[in-house]
């Protein structure tokens, strides 16, 4: 299995070599460049630096600190759920914290804080787990198998999950639907 954290180092050390600058100064440009928006400063960093949108995505990420690993270098996993769960969607918490209990029980897996979100990986990624809301949590499945059951939403291809659950309380998650996590974290593995 390839390590994402070694690949996204690698990527980062290539960008410098084909731009010649370091990563603090390309972040320092990308924060003075006037842009706000993710897609505009990938377009300038492409623009300005000849990288390609692959290249250009990964450091406006690194830049930005929304990649994962840029966001959990500097924060505890504590202080990254409580920066996604503020504010109105703090109540959405516990819908986190008891799948995160039942999920922990399956072995190991790699967690990634995002912006808004949690994604959890073992080869691949096999949840997504986040408010989607200030009234609404959002579970994403990356699951082959077909599933029938009401709660479980297929997504159109394309999406980061092929299912997506919408919880609002802890109390809608059932051995059930931890069934279908394990099924994604199995074959994720």
């Amino acid at each position: 299995m390839a390590d994402p954290a070694q690949a996204a180092a690698t990527q980062l050390a290539n960008i410098e070599k084909k731009t010649g600058k370091t990563l603090a100064q390309l972040s320092a440009a990308i924060k003075a460049c006037g842009k706000d928006k993710h897609g505009e400063i990938r377009a300038w960093v492409v623009a300005t630096y000849g990288l390609g949108n692959g290249d250009a995505n990964t450091l406006t990420h690194y830049a930005l600190r929304s990649d994962g690993a840029s966001r959990a270098a500097g924060a505890s996993a504590d202080q990254l759920l409580d920066e996604i769960y503020a504010g109105k969607k703090a109540h959405l918490r516990p819908v986190h914290e008891k799948l995160m209990a039942a999920i922990e029980g399956f072995g190991p897996f790699d967690t990634a804080p995002k912006k808004g979100y949690v994604s959890l990986r073992r080869k691949k990624q096999f949840a997504m787990l986040g408010p989607k809301t200030n009234e609404r949590f959002e579970l994403g499945l990356n699951l082959k198998d077909d599933i029938r059951d009401t709660r479980v939403k297929p997504v159109p291809p394309g999406g980061m999950c092929q299912y997506i659950v919408p919880l609002t309380n802890a109390d809608e998650i059932d051995a059930k639907l931890i069934g279908y996590i394990k099924q994604a974290y199995d074959a994720a593995g």
